[in-house]
């Protein structure tokens, strides 16, 4: 199988594109140089002359900084581009994933969210991703949507709970917000459930993260340092400050509070995913055995 990547340098982009390959399939990855994503144009030839039989899209503005401050890049790459990709698979008969996020979700009130949910994007990022999800299903029906939440698990660019147990070795000071909740995922898992789903020949939208009970960045950084301390690599655990979303002073754009998923309809397809925690300890073992 030939697979086209785009994003395919970025946190779940580099692992989906070793886990393809691992998998048989011919990867190809354009970069920005290649294929700028701000042009339409430009992603659907992509996408005509690739010969592609499966589509992968995870690219996009995620800093929700960067989408306010451009909220016309942020469209383009957010919603017009996959919508682009979408239409050319319809063209050539390839099958299209186009990964979203959490953030188009309600959250305003607690609880689990399954792929019925309400969508109410708060800010430009979702609002654009939430226009990404929409455009792509009218583009072409049969493309999957994947959902996903708070990555991590991919060494070479870290996430919140490697870069918690990065700056405690540093000896740096440590807070992490304690009132939003979501499901930390695994990269690796992503790809996996992304690659079976299209080889299936699922569509729609589909939750894909972690199971069990969901956490906050500060559950995130406490069970981070309780796995770095069961390694050894710290003597003990360090404190760690609780802040409030809404005192975070960095943050310009709003946040939802309560985005935790259930991947409900990955478990119609028997596809079964590790709980938040234990996607926690694997991807903190995973950055300290890289790390050495």
């Amino acid at each position: 199988m030939k697979i086209l990547v785009f994003g395919g340098t970025g946190r779940t982009g580099q692992v989906m594109c070793r886990v393809a390959e691992e998998r048989g399939a011919a990867v190809l990855a354009p970069v920005h140089a290649e294929c700028p994503l701000e042009d339409a144009e430009a992603v659907s030839d992509m996408v005509l002359a690739s010969g592609a039989e499966l589509v992968v899209n995870c690219a996009a503005i995620s800093g929700l900084e960067a989408c306010g401050d451009d909220p016309l890049r942020a469209h383009l790459i957010n919603a017009v581009a996959p919508a682009a990709m979408a239409l050319a698979c319809r063209h050539t008969g390839a099958r299209f994933v186009h990964l979203s996020t959490d953030y188009v979700l309600d959250g305003r009130r607690p609880g689990l969210k399954d792929e019925s949910a309400r969508c109410r994007p708060c800010c430009v990022y979702a609002e654009s991703k939430r226009e990404g999800e929409l455009q792509v299903q009218e583009a072409w029906e049969e493309s999957i949507i994947a959902r996903v939440s708070w990555i991590c698990g991919n060494p070479a660019k870290p996430g919140f709970p490697e870069s918690v147990v990065a700056k405690a070795l540093a000896g740096q000071p440590l807070a992490a917000i304690a009132d939003k909740v979501s499901m930390p995922t695994d990269a690796e898992d992503i790809a996996r459930v992304v690659l079976s789903l299209a080889v299936a020949g699922a569509k729609g939208i589909f939750h894909v993260c972690s199971q069990g009970e969901p956490m906050s960045w500060w559950d995130c950084a406490a069970v981070a340092l309780d796995e770095a301390v069961r390694a050894g690599v710290l003597a003990c655990l360090p404190p760690v400050e609780r802040q409030k979303l809404d005192e975070v002073p960095f943050f310009r754009e709003p946040r939802p509070h309560h985005i935790a998923m259930m991947s409900a309809r990955l478990q119609t397809q028997g596809m079964v995913m590790p709980t938040a925690e234990e996607t926690v300890r694997r991807a903190v073992r995973r950055y300290l055995a890289v790390r050495g």
